[in-house]
């Protein structure tokens, strides 16, 4: 029996693709969206008996977000879980940083937050359930250069995900944030090799980060044990960050 549906964007791949895996596991039927195929994640949803749908998104776009929310409604049970994992990193200087890539990168990791949260949030209020997962990064925490775009829009949402649990808790509605650390996928190895080799050792775990490592802070908190969790943030990084 489904648990309902979890909601996760960016999950045609990488970290995405092992949240939707676990949360599978947990029970939930899963909804993707992405800007591009997420077939390979259909096959491994699928393979676990649950069902699945998945849509090419743009997460930056009103009319792109609503219309995904209700092609959903239409082909899986109701929404539960949302988990705005969808993001982009580019590392580039302050200096190199120009205000069409500032405004990109809020866009994607800011405005899509938002702009799903829109979209699932009437009906998770109706139904006085929901889970929402908002992931942000440890390079809050710790000092990185040539990120500033990234870090703000990380910032961002950490503050996003706060006021969601304030106006949202008494509606049976939970808002908290995973912040994962370096974590080693395609995408970020093809982006910066290098950090790979010295990064790791910084944590108090001094291993590579995996993206099975994040899986089960995700699981707890889209699940009935964390319904009195709200407006937190946990950092899942080795222990490099110290809050």
């Amino acid at each position: 029996m489904s648990k309902g549906t979890a909601v996760i964007t960016g999950a045609a791949n990488g970290i995405g693709q092992a949240y939707a895996q676990r949360l599978a596991a947990d029970g939930f039927d899963i909804a993707v969206a992405d800007v591009v195929d997420a077939s390979t994640t259909r096959g491994l949803i699928e393979a676990t008996g649950r069902r699945f749908f998945s849509a090419l998104v743009d997460v930056t776009s009103p009319e792109s977000t609503l219309q995904f929310a209700a092609d959903v409604a239409a082909n899986l049970p109701p929404v539960v879980a949302l988990v705005n994992n969808a993001g982009i990193y580019p590392w580039k200087s302050f200096a190199d940083t120009d205000y069409a890539l500032w405004r990109k990168v809020l866009g994607v990791n800011l405005d899509g937050a938002f702009l799903m949260s829109k979209a699932f949030i009437p009906g998770m209020k109706e139904r006085k359930l929901g889970r929402i997962v908002n992931v942000a990064s440890s390079t809050l925490w710790l000092n990185v250069p040539d990120m500033s775009a990234y870090i703000a829009s990380k910032g961002g949402v950490i503050g996003l995900t706060r006021a969601l649990a304030s106006e949202f808790g008494a509606s049976g509605i939970t808002a908290n944030v995973i912040a994962p650390g370096l974590t080693n996928t395609k995408s970020m190895r093809s982006t910066n090799e290098e950090i790979f080799e010295f990064l790791p050792k910084l944590q108090a775990i001094p291993r590579t980060l995996e993206p099975t490592d994040l899986v089960g802070v995700v699981s707890f908190l889209c699940s009935p044990d964390s319904a009195f969790v709200t407006g937190q943030t946990v950092v899942a990084d080795g222990g490099q960050a110290r809050l």
